[in-house]
């Protein structure tokens, strides 16, 4: 006498491997905006000459002519990564300087730069670094003279209202922006006293600085040349 033996359809044949998930392919977009990123990590921990591109193409999962096909080589990726930050700094320093008095706006930009250092880390690192390669935007020296220029109409204002040369604001604004700069990269790694509390000192000194201002300022020493 037979005896049917039941199978149950869907159980998996044994010589059957299972499926692998498919991964999602990125679009060009998206898979130049995760080389981008990744490069500013590792430009921003090693530098222009300690990153290479092979590094870069494993940290993104791909093979290396993927970045020659987006960026034509480790210079092109590192010229678009400091463009982009030069301009972000740029924007949030020039969108920052909202209020009317010449204090508050002291204020605003101290905290435009602060807020910068601590929201884009890596990108600020790179920035203060001497660029191997020319950028389509400038140095960071450069960078600093295009804010210190946003600051430069608002000394001069307020040098006018006070009888003070007003073709002397250049020179000024340089000074406080420059303060602010090198003040900036020191913080970046000490993160001592809190931000606020940073852009409180900074303004402390440039606006009673400013207060006590010389129409005429003169060397006390011997030199006078």
């Amino acid at each position: 006498m037979m005896v049917a033996v039941a199978t149950d359809s869907s159980s998996t044949p044994s010589n059957d491997k299972p499926r692998r998930a498919r991964r999602t392919r990125m679009t060009g977009a998206e898979r130049r905006q995760q080389l981008l990123e990744i490069g500013r990590t590792l430009f921003a921990a090693k530098g222009f000459e300690g990153t290479s591109v092979e590094e870069i193409a494993a940290k993104a999962g791909v093979s290396k002519p993927v970045v020659y096909e987006h960026f034509g080589g480790k210079e092109g990726l590192y010229a678009v990564v400091v463009d982009r930050e030069m301009r972000r700094l740029l924007d949030m320093v020039t969108s920052s300087l909202t209020a009317g008095h010449p204090r508050e706006l002291c204020e605003q930009a101290a905290f435009a730069l602060l807020d910068y250092i601590e929201e884009y880390t890596d990108g600020f690192r790179i920035l203060v670094r001497d660029s191997p390669i020319p950028q389509s935007t400038g140095s960071f020296a450069s960078l600093i003279s295009d804010i210190a220029t946003q600051v430069e109409d608002i000394l001069g204002r307020e040098f006018k209202s006070r009888g003070f040369d007003p073709k002397l604001a250049p020179l000024y604004a340089q000074a406080l922006v420059g303060m602010v700069a090198l003040t900036g990269q020191w913080w970046l790694d000490v993160r001592k006293p809190k931000k606020a509390e940073v852009a409180a000192h900074l303004v402390n000194l440039a606006w009673h600085g400013l207060d006590g201002l010389e129409a005429r300022p003169h060397l006390i020493g011997r030199r006078k040349a």
